[in-house]
């Protein structure tokens, strides 16, 4: 009897990605708010990722006179 064939096969482990995001508490004006929920109906993506893009944006264009990014 070949016992090769009746070995049971390992469970799969699902590997996590790695965590790229951290939890934070962040007070905008209401009006900000706002525009991005309301542009987040629109193009049907959360305001989150929206804020998160838009900062990113920010972050890779050039910085102004002003120094602030």
């Amino acid at each position: 009897m070949n016992t090769d064939s009746i070995q049971a096969a390992a469970p799969v482990r699902r590997v996590r990605p790695p965590k790229r995001k951290t939890r934070i508490t962040i007070y905008l004006d209401d009006e900000v708010l706002n525009e991005f929920r309301t542009l987040s109906e629109r193009c049907g993506t959360g305001y989150q990722t929206l804020i998160n893009a838009a900062l990113r944006n920010r972050l890779n264009g050039p910085i102004g006179e002003t120094g602030v990014a």
